[in-house]
């Protein structure tokens, strides 16, 4: 099985030959505007990206392309997935493994890269122009039915949990399920000590009722760190006006998604990224809205190979019964007018060309994420 970080990569550098019939190069922005000018001190928090190439095998050091890129991006946080999703075989050795790489690449670039602890870190790494790395599960499963293992995790620097992935585990229904039964007593208990620890919940591919009952009884802020907006696409991987409502009235924060499920088919372009964030700011207000691109930092290309390993990981999916509707072989996990390191400043750009203030769009980039994370870890 494919695990999240790894399909991903796959998926998201699989290119979009659909589009054209066949490009060969990066896709880069040809109408959007490209700057902004405060985009160099803002703090840009992206709710949940990867780095990582196709053609790197399994521990391989990050490349030299791949550190530009990052260094590139402008972010100054990057929330980035660590363990498997839907498999609790493994789950927990495997999410070791995954930060005990990130630990090391923090390490051999010190330059670019410092772990994220606390608030104050966030706001070091805004200061030093460096990218702040944020460990998230996207499933709960690496825990498994062993709470004191969220002790163990939270010291090696996990700092945000996302209860389920598309399908049912132990703490509750993902967005696939359709039974929708909720969150469990397994559930409730997980996020009681999430919250004692200080790490952030994740409603993330939640089903709904899950979300609802998770934002109930969080005693902190949740997140949902990606997802779209049901009221405009109706999709189970988006959330739904009163799911986001109860987000922000919580003091949370939703972030806005560069996926598929931005449309009712075909790619989704920079334009559709814009109405879902402005219809989430219409709903959550100003302070409660962010980005989670759920992309790699680096440019897609196109390939036979990447079309063939999208195609590849979509039917997987569809056997694992992990695929949501949305989901197909010939649209790709990108915005080709967004398909460059710095896609952060050029939704900044047309926010702004669209009357939005520089305060309001500083918010939106990441400063309600690292406001609500300070204000969660401390």
């Amino acid at each position: 099985m494919l695990d999240r970080r790894t399909f991903l990569i796959q998926g998201a550098l699989a290119g979009a030959g659909a589009l054209a019939g066949g490009w060969a190069a990066p896709l880069r922005a040809a109408a959007p505007p490209s700057q902004w000018p405060p985009y160099a001190q803002a703090m840009v928090v992206d709710g949940c990206g990867f780095i990582g190439s196709e053609d790197a095998q399994p521990g391989e050091a990050l490349s030299k392309t791949l550190i530009e890129d990052a260094r590139a991006s402008g972010l100054r946080v990057l929330q980035t997935t660590v363990g498997p999703v839907a498999q609790y075989e493994g789950a927990y050795e495997a999410a070791m493994r995954d930060i005990a790489y990130w630990e090391n690449e923090i390490v051999l670039h010190p330059d670019v890269f410092m772990a994220v602890r606390t608030g104050a870190d966030l706001e070091r790494a805004r200061r030093e122009n460096k990218i702040g790395m944020v460990y998230q599960f996207q499933d709960s499963a690496p825990i498994g039915e062993k709470l004191e293992r969220i002790d163990d995790f939270q010291r090696m620097g996990l700092r945000t949990v996302q209860l389920t992935y598309n399908v049912r585990n132990l703490a509750g229904d993902g967005c696939m399920e359709a039974g929708d039964a909720g969150l469990s007593k397994f559930g409730h208990s997980l996020i009681e000590r999430l919250n004692e620890r200080r790490v952030l919940v994740d409603l993330a591919h939640s089903g709904r009722r899950t979300a609802t009952e998770a934002i109930a009884a969080s005693k902190a802020p949740v997140l949902i760190s990606h997802t779209g907006c049901a009221a405009l696409v109706e999709r189970p991987r988006n959330k739904t006006d009163a799911e986001m409502r109860a987000v922000a009235q919580g003091g949370g924060v939703v972030g806005i998604y560069l996926m598929p499920f931005l449309r009712e088919s075909g790619q989704p372009m920079a334009a559709d990224v814009v109405r879902h964030i402005e219809h989430a700011l219409q709903v959550c207000g100003e302070d409660h809205v962010g980005i989670g691109t759920d992309n790699t930092v680096s440019p897609v290309k196109l390939t036979e190979k990447y079309k063939r390993l999208h195609a590849e990981s979509i039917r997987e999916r569809r056997t694992l019964g992990i695929s949501a509707p949305g989901e197909s072989e010939t649209v790709y996990l990108f915005v080709p007018d967004l398909n460059t390191p710095r896609r952060f400043e050029i939704i900044a750009a047309l926010l702004s060309q669209r009357g939005h203030s520089d305060a309001r769009i500083g918010k939106v980039l990441g400063g309600n994420f690292a406001r609500v994370m300070g204000e969660v870890w401390g």
